[in-house]
């Protein structure tokens, strides 16, 4: 072969070589998958912010244009169809200062959980008229739950820290990890999950995983020789947060009814979340199924549903659909605390109820639409629509003789019982103020309008034949707060009923504003340091003034119905 034929095949093999190694266009290489931001905003006092707004500014090239979000009732946000890479997060609101959170880092296919704290303008102020002093200043994290004697609700959290940006990836202030109460008095009267006024030991533990994921513990154990009780549950929270991402909880129960009576076993299996479809549109969802009795069992599969939408950034609306009355579900509230949204599972089982002689229970389904208005910087104003449709009613009084098993439940150790007051149905409204005051004080007013179960008459009937329902209005007002220096803090309330009432009147609105009947005090009092621990003692007591009695005769006897326990429940609680 000539020597120029040689060199033009060198070329061309060279030629073929080189272009294997020319690196293809950006279009025609695979897409990076995208990821998704989801969130929580709050204050220094753990409050949800609603219509905060969220600036989501890449820390990369390629991108240009940032990403605007709102928070919406609950102080969520949520970014989809975000470019993976790091981000900086600059959070804004009215009477707030600016918070700036850089090198987020978005991953493909996986959702980055945030946490933002805010601090007030007026407390940086405070701060800097302070005397500079020597001591370290550690967060004053007290958390305290307010439970109700009718049905489990959302979790009142008191958090006191120093406003910084709290991020997952730059990891948190340190929190208790384990929370243990030494209490004294039913929790539910008249609940057979846990029926005896005796001396207990409940204990919470959080325990990390792997990546932002937590499992939490919970326990109770209550020493009465003629009625032993206690119960264990387990939650796992795949993001770490409560209220922003799914949850998986499995509560196991079991008590005994009196010396050589029956024992009560319960098992609530619950699954629940939230999802974001954009900036505006949030779906919390969930289910669970509870199974319980006194040798024969009755079940129930209850499922839930809330849709919100935030209209701008003062209006937003809601879509309810849940199962009663254990609504709404305590893991999807995102002012939850972690330690007492595990112990709240412990108390979370319906009212077990016997008919005929085989066990129920109570339940049944609400449907609510609501319009919230924001007032000023921390005022909401609620305006909402319900129906509720209920097989099973509750009904709970007292009584002096034996009434008939078959049909009431009654505590061994006391004179109340728990009776199913059969089905009802009702149309009603709501109208609700909630307003964050100066400090830590919180007022609530609550205004409902529906139908109660009422006895019309005395007969020769069983005692639900007696009972119809009919229509009452109720007003009521509470307030939470902080005491100076002493750091006490109380919750105390009222709610006034236009009539005799034997069973709730707009009882999901209760559980959502934590309004109990007639009067309610809570306190919680921190303790001096004298060992391991955050030491506090606890009191909680509902119906101070024994109101609402109602006084009836039916075939089975004379009774006294009671729409709200007189109760008490006392003790001490550390967190470690």
């Amino acid at each position: 072969m000539k020597q120029g034929q040689l060199r033009i095949l060198g070329a061309l093999v060279l030629t073929a070589g080189l272009s294997s190694f020319v690196v293809k266009p950006a279009a025609a290489q695979a897409k990076p998958i995208p990821g998704k931001l989801a969130g929580v905003v709050r204050d220094s006092a753990g409050t949800p912010q609603m219509g905060a707004t969220v600036e989501l500014a890449p820390e990369f090239a390629g991108v240009a244009t940032p990403h605007n979000l709102l928070t919406n009732t609950q102080g969520i946000f949520q970014g989809s169809k975000l470019v993976p890479g790091l981000y900086t997060l600059r959070v804004t609101l009215a009477g707030f200062l600016p918070t700036l959170e850089k090198h987020v880092r978005v991953s493909p296919n996986l959702t980055t959980v945030v946490g933002v704290e805010l601090e007030s303008m007026y407390a940086t102020l405070d701060q800097l008229r302070r005397m500079p002093s020597n001591t370290s200043n550690k967060p004053d994290d007290w958390k305290w739950v307010l439970r109700s004697a009718a049905s489990v609700r959302p979790v009142l959290e008191w958090t006191e820290q120093s406003g910084s940006t709290l991020g997952l990836e730059r990891g948190r202030p340190e929190v208790p990890r384990l929370r243990m109460e030494f209490t004294d008095g039913a929790r539910r009267a008249a609940s057979a999950s846990n029926i005896p006024s005796s001396p207990a030991t409940a204990v919470a533990y959080n325990q990390k995983l792997g990546g932002a994921s937590n499992l939490l513990f919970a326990g109770q154990m209550s020493y009465d020789d003629d009625a032993p009780g206690g119960g264990i549950a387990t939650v796992w929270l795949p993001t770490g947060t409560l209220g922003a991402g799914p949850h998986t909880a499995l509560v196991l129960r079991q008590a005994k009814i009196g010396p050589g009576g029956p024992n009560f076993h319960g098992a609530r299996l619950d699954q629940g979340g939230a999802m974001s479809f954009g900036n505006r549109l949030l779906l919390r969802y969930g289910g669970e199924y509870v199974a319980a009795g006194l040798g024969a069992r009755a079940s129930s599969l209850r499922p839930r549903a809330e849709l919100n939408y935030q209209i701008s950034q003062d209006w937003s609306t809601a879509l309810i659909f849940a199962s009663m009355p254990t609504a709404p579900g305590p893991l999807e509230a995102a002012s939850n605390t972690m330690l007492t949204a595990a112990l709240n599972e412990l108390d979370a089982f319906p009212a077990l109820l016997m008919r005929d002689g085989r066990p129920v229970l109570q339940n049944g389904w609400h449907e609510e639409f609501s319009a919230n208005r924001k007032i000023g910087e921390h005022g909401v104003l609620q305006f909402a629509g319900f129906h509720d449709d209920n097989r099973h009613v509750a009904v709970y009084g007292l009584a002096g003789d034996t009434l008939p098993a078959a049909d009431y439940f009654q505590d061994y150790f006391s004179k109340g019982f728990a009776y199913d007051g059969g089905a009802s149905s009702t149309w009603g409204a709501r109208m609700a103020f909630r307003k964050k005051l100066e400090g830590d004080t919180e007022f609530t007013a609550l205004y409902s309008m529906a139908s109660a179960l009422v006895p019309i008459n005395e007969a020769d009937n069983p005692l639900r034949d007696i009972l119809q329902a009919a229509p009452r209005h109720s007003l009521g007002a509470g307030i939470s707060t902080r005491v100076p220096y002493l750091g006490t803090k109380l919750k105390a309330g009222y709610k006034w009923a236009s009539g005799p009432a034997v069973s709730r009147l707009d009882g999901f609105g209760e559980s959502l504003y934590q309004m109990d009947p007639y009067v309610h005090l809570i306190v919680r009092q921190p303790l001096p340091k004298w060992a391991l621990g955050r030491w506090e003692a606890i009191a909680d007591c509902d119906n101070l003034l024994a109101q609402g009695y109602v006084s009836t005769t039916s075939r089975d006897g004379h009774v006294v119905l009671v729409p709200a326990f007189r109760t008490f429940r006392g003790g001490l609680s550390v967190q470690f």
